[in-house]
């Protein structure tokens, strides 16, 4: 039953062969899919281009099913999927730092790194910019240790939080999806015209 692990499987150097394979292949088509463009991305911001917002969206919502649907059946164990512990001020700050500095730099630490490994400059500087503000976190974190483990909240999924049956939160959030995705291009082709997307 997954998850495997893979060291134990394979050895440490396959492992992280497969890993960097893995990382190759996801840089390769977030490249190919033009996401590695900072004018690209940045345009979602605007309402012009939604090709992120309608990928991402429906990435989240197909793994989503996926993991469930393989819990399920028998062939995942989901408790031993790694959930990142919910810090909540904390988080919710982060999150308002990321966004603020995707719409002003145009990349996330993801795409930055595509965009990094094709020599664009404003992706290189932007990780740049990203590296020194991780050092400097790193470098200050305990100066503000009381606010980052105030709202500590241990693994809280979706499904704890609101007390709803797995299956009843997955399908209500594929309908939100799907309707969220409806909307979001009604409202592009409202604000530009009825134009496809760039």
């Amino acid at each position: 039953m997954a998850p495997w692990d893979l060291e134990a499987l394979f050895g440490q150097a396959a492992a992280g062969f497969l890993y960097l394979l893995i990382g190759f292949a996801f840089g390769f088509i977030i490249e190919s899919a033009g996401f590695g463009d900072a004018r690209r991305l940045a345009a979602q911001f605007y309402w012009r281009n939604l090709a992120v917002l309608k990928v991402m969206l429906t990435a989240i919502l197909v793994a989503m099913v996926l993991i469930f649907w393989s819990t399920a059946l028998g062939w995942l164990d989901y408790d031993e999927v790694w959930v990142n512990p919910t810090y909540l001020a904390p988080g919710i700050l982060g999150g308002l730092t990321m966004g603020a500095g995707f719409v002003l730099g145009g990349f996330c630490p993801g795409t930055s790194l595509v965009g990094a490994a094709t020599l664009k400059l404003d992706a290189i500087w932007f990780l740049a910019g990203a590296a020194v503000g991780i050092l400097g976190f790193g470098e200050t974190v305990e100066l503000f240790s009381d606010f980052w483990h105030a709202t500590h909240l241990g693994r809280l999924t979706l499904q704890d939080w609101l007390g709803l049956p797995t299956g009843v939160l997955v399908l209500g959030l594929v309908v939100l999806g799907i309707i969220g995705l409806w909307a979001a291009e009604r409202l592009r082709r409202w604000l530009y015209g009825g134009l496809d997307e760039d």
